[in-house]
């Protein structure tokens, strides 16, 4: 078996000296789809953050990740406030706006992942185009010069997925990246991740929404209260879900049940 594209072992986050998520360990191999399920708060976008080196303030970690399995710079622990590079990891969030710089245009915000690639700038800037076209932008020549606040938040998430894409990185991880978005966009960005997969890379699909997870991943991995409870293939998940928290999030998206987060997690992660 070739070693898996990601495997964390024992990741394990704390604020103030609370734990907010309790020892994780779980891997993707390459090219494959794999859910990180939950309501607001259950720890998905700290880990989310752990994963990519992006930690908030006063959030101390521990534990192993390895990418691709590679020792060195492919495997590091986790200790303080210690972060990945991004050739092992892309991180695309929730809200867009926060991951690009409003006073650069789009153009040369996807520029300097290809320059440092080695790209020269006509190279670079023919890329740019291309993978916003991959993004599912229409007209990439004409979004280029423009700034963020010139854009809807659709093309802005769109944006960050063609950043991902010009990062190079074998794994992606997308923080809840069709939560704002309207129907037709989200089904152009699930697609966009869909070629991402079939392209050998890997993609964490960090969401709540069940019905866009079932869409694009073959597994998934259930948060509750900073915990993985649940590990199952999605199609087993969906139907023959044990754990009770997951029974309650596959009747939450039928509109049986409301499902709230652990209120200790989320006072924590807003203090």
């Amino acid at each position: 078996m070739p070693a898996p594209a990601l495997s964390v072992t024992n990741l394990a986050l704390s604020y103030d000296g609370q734990r907010l998520v309790h020892p994780l360990t779980f891997s993707m191999q390459a090219g494959e789809c794999v859910a990180l399920l939950g309501a607001s708060g259950s720890g998905k976008s700290l880990t989310a953050a752990a994963l990519t080196g992006t930690v908030p303030d006063g959030i101390t970690a521990s534990g192993e990740v390895s990418f691709g399995g590679e020792p060195g710079i492919g495997a590091w622990k986790v200790a303080g406030r210690t972060t990945a590079t991004a050739a092992n990891a892309a991180l695309i969030r929730q809200d867009p706006q926060s991951s690009l710089n409003p006073l650069v245009p789009v153009g040369k915000q996807l520029l300097m992942p290809l320059r440092r690639a080695g790209f020269r700038r006509t190279d670079a800037w023919t890329h740019a185009a291309r993978f916003l076209a991959q993004a599912g932008i229409t007209e990439p020549a004409a979004i280029l010069p423009r700034y963020t606040g010139e854009l809807s938040g659709g093309q802005l998430q769109r944006v960050c997925i063609a950043l991902a894409l010009a990062c190079g990185s074998r794994v992606l991880v997308a923080d809840e990246p069709t939560t704002a978005l309207d129907a037709v966009t989200q089904a152009k960005v699930l697609a966009t991740l869909r070629t991402w997969g079939a392209e050998g890379r890997s993609v964490l699909f960090i969401t709540h929404d069940l019905s866009a997870a079932a869409s694009l991943c073959s597994r998934a991995l259930v948060m509750e209260g900073g915990r993985i409870v649940e590990e199952a293939p999605m199609t087993e998940l969906l139907c023959t879900p044990r754990h009770p928290y997951t029974r309650r999030l596959v009747a939450a998206a039928t509109g049986a049940l409301p499902l709230a987060a652990p209120a200790t997690l989320k006072t924590a992660v807003a203090a």
